[in-house]
């Protein structure tokens, strides 16, 4: 049975849901927020891994502001 990491995040206040054993290196996702600096710390906490670990990206991707997070190691 494969165990699966769900760990909410919530940047603005809003839960968002993520597959975080989906993240593997190579990978990436999309957290749309205002408070983009809140929300990488939150995706810190959420896989335990260094800021350095991530490339990231404030941007806008469908109309929506957020930030793009690219897992690197």
């Amino acid at each position: 049975m494969t165990r699966v990491m769900f760990t909410d995040i919530s940047p603005d206040g809003v839960r968002i849901v993520v597959d975080w054993e989906k993240f593997v290196p190579g990978s990436s996702v999309f957290i749309p927020c205002i408070n983009t600096s809140k929300a990488l710390k939150h995706i810190t906490e959420a896989i335990d891994v260094h800021l350095n670990d991530l490339e990231k990206r404030i941007c806008v991707e469908n109309g929506k502001y957020g930030v793009r997070v690219w897992r690197i190691k």
